[in-house]
């Protein structure tokens, strides 16, 4: 898939420059080439020796190399690679790059290339929610730069939150997606993602605690694998990721709509935490308290099943259908019946008890409830479940 591609890849002065050495391992054996460039910053995290070895190819480190310069290497570099890759993106490269300050040979290169350009931020929580690189960061994103994270988690610093630079081998699915390549590609997967809102009245409603953030990861995921994915997302607190057909629902009753709409699909993921019940007696205007202190009455009707609809349909089933189930004890026991009763190929279950803060945080832990039995994963970031199951669903496809 990468074989004979050209990587030109800059390696930015952060901690996370050590997964360079293993992105560029997992570049090599899929037949892709590697050329690194190293910035000053850089040399203080990883040695060129090191780098080269495992690229086997020179390290590109200084603009007035009299030898290169001689050819005007740094406008050959930039030019002869198929994509320019920078991993870490630290703050200090993505300012420059949204600057257009081309004073190094890492920010000439990138000045300099007609090639598209993928970048793996990596800082401190602070720095990547700072408005001056949030700024950058839409600028770049406007400019036409791809992006592959930034994760959530633990850094080096101590602290916890965005800016951990993704995994190598999310790195190496978001090259392949650039591509267009990636072992989705050509497929379609449809994902539901978020709440869903069933209207009390025209300014209340019943909804949950649900962020969407795991839909959301997951939808990237399977972009950057190459997928066409349609998004279906109810009014989720994290957006949508961009490259996706992004759907937006309010209800049950709009999601299944949508989802009727989207379909054929080779895999459908049903993350979202849709509502069980609406309100059948919705008012048409704002409910007001009135002086004799009667209380409304609420009566309940059952939304649609939409994870047991399209399991059982016939003709349109995806080939893989996959169900969330968000439960508060006996986890694997509910979501084993759970996937019995609505006929889908897996279910992805957690524990939601309040105590686990993982509905609407950061992390999540998940046990694959599957005809193999119960695989239990351990807690990690939520991006790096969705890549996990975008890599099992893919092989799953394939």
């Amino acid at each position: 898939m990468l074989a004979g591609k050209k990587i030109l890849l800059i390696i930015g002065g952060g901690i996370a420059a050590y997964k360079s050495h293993e992105t560029i391992r997992r570049l090599r054996e899929r037949g892709a080439s590697v050329v690194p460039v190293l910035t000053r910053a850089a040399e203080e995290f990883v040695t060129p020796l090191s780098v080269s070895a495992l690229a086997g190819e020179k390290v590109y480190r200084d603009l007035f190399d009299l030898t290169d310069e001689a050819e005007m290497g740094h406008i050959q570099l930039s030019r002869a690679a198929d994509l320019v890759v920078v991993a870490p993106a630290t703050a200090d490269l993505m300012a420059k790059m949204a600057a257009g300050l081309a004073n190094d040979l890492a920010s000439t290169l990138l000045m300099a290339t007609d090639k598209r350009v993928l970048i793996a931020p990596a800082m401190n929580v602070r720095m990547w929610d700072h408005p001056a690189t949030q700024r950058n960061r839409a600028q770049l994103a406007s400019d036409g730069v791809l992006y592959v994270g930034p994760n959530e988690g633990d850094m080096a610093c101590g602290e916890f939150g965005a800016g951990r630079m993704a995994e190598p081998l999310e790195i190496v699915a978001a090259i392949e997606g650039a591509f267009g390549g990636g072992p989705l590609k050509g497929k379609h997967v449809l994902v539901t993602s978020g709440p869903t809102h069933e209207p009390i009245d025209p300014v209340r409603y019943i909804a949950n605690r649900s962020s969407g953030a795991q839909g959301a990861a997951l939808a990237a995921a399977l972009r950057d694998l190459g997928a066409r994915v349609s998004f279906v997302t109810g009014p989720a607190d994290v957006p949508p990721p961009a490259g996706v057909d992004v759907i937006r629902v309010q209800s049950a009753r709009d999601m299944l709509t949508a989802v009727e709409a989207a379909l054929p699909a080779d895999a459908a993921v049903f993350a979202a935490a849709v509502a069980d019940w609406r309100v059948a007696n919705a008012a048409g205007q704002k409910m007001k308290k009135d002086a004799s202190g009667t209380l409304p009455v609420l009566e309940f009707a059952e939304n649609p099943d939409i994870l047991r609809h399209v399991s059982q349909l016939g003709q349109g089933r995806p080939s893989l259908v996959v169900g969330f189930a968000a439960e508060t004890e006996k986890v694997v026991e509910h979501a084993t019946a759970k996937r019995a009763r609505k006929g889908c190929d897996w279910i992805v279950a957690n524990d939601v008890s309040p105590e686990t803060g993982i509905m609407g945080g950061r992390e999540n832990a998940v046990v694959i409830i599957s005809d193999a039995g119960a695989e239990s994963w351990p807690r990690m970031d939520k991006n790096e479940v969705a890549a996990r199951l975008a890599a099992r669903i893919a092989e799953a496809l394939a």
